[in-house]
């Protein structure tokens, strides 16, 4: 199977997937990762370019995802883009990638950069619909710690976790190592991204599922085949 995250920034991969991607990676499966604001040029604390190149590298082999498809939109600017701009962004790598299953944001979440790749994406994933391509299995809402948490309820809209992946405690180390690939990303206990927290909400979602860790995504959609 192929696996596919969109996200808005480097480390919202990891964050939102990390540890499900070396797991499916393991089991042989194939995980691209598509990042829009590959530059992440607004961000605080962030490194110089050919670092931050490294450390986006670094952590897609931490987590067994092939190289990064890195985009050009501008950091926590995605309110000036067109919709129809990123929704046939997405299209074109979609169409290259043909993945079976996506991951994205949750629309209601705090970053405005997560919200308008979620609608988006949502767009993007019928492309199908609309063109002969293979179709897209499933979508499925990720949570990013320290901002899909952080987010006030609009309209009682709020991340709802009805997909568990148990990924173990080696998926959760993975998972922080990669994090912390990212120079300046993490932050002290008790900020969301810190290793205490990280670790602490994979084995929350893994007590919801009664399974030993586990990351927690939002089914939108799933096609299945019975009988």
């Amino acid at each position: 199977m192929i696996y596919l995250t969109v996200t808005a920034h480097p480390d919202d991969e990891v964050l939102g997937f990390g540890a499900t991607s070396y797991v499916l990676s393991r089991g042989g499966h194939t995980i691209y990762n598509l990042i829009l604001s590959g530059d992440v040029d607004a961000r605080r604390h962030r490194p110089e370019t050919e670092v931050l190149m490294a450390n986006t590298n670094s952590a897609q082999k931490i987590i067994g995802a092939e190289a990064p498809v890195l985009g050009p939109f501008p950091n926590i600017k995605f309110n000036t883009v067109p919709h129809l701009e990123l929704v046939q962004f997405m299209e074109r790598h979609i169409e290259e990638l043909q993945p079976d299953y996506v991951f994205t944001h949750h629309p209601y979440d705090l970053n405005n950069d997560h919200y308008h790749t979620s609608k988006a994406c949502q767009a993007a994933v019928r492309l199908s619909q609309r063109k002969p391509v293979k179709p897209v299995k499933g979508l499925y809402f990720m949570e990013i710690p320290s901002s899909t948490d952080w987010a006030f309820p609009v309209d009682g809209q709020t991340f709802q976790p009805n997909t568990f992946i148990e990924v173990g405690e080696v998926g959760v180390a993975k998972k922080i190592e990669a994090l912390n690939a990212y120079d300046g990303v993490m932050r002290p206990y008790p900020h969301p991204r810190s290793n205490e927290a990280i670790n602490g909400l994979a084995a929350y979602r893994g007590g919801q599922a009664g399974v030993k860790y586990a990351e927690a995504f939002q089914l939108v959609y799933q096609v299945n085949n019975f009988g």
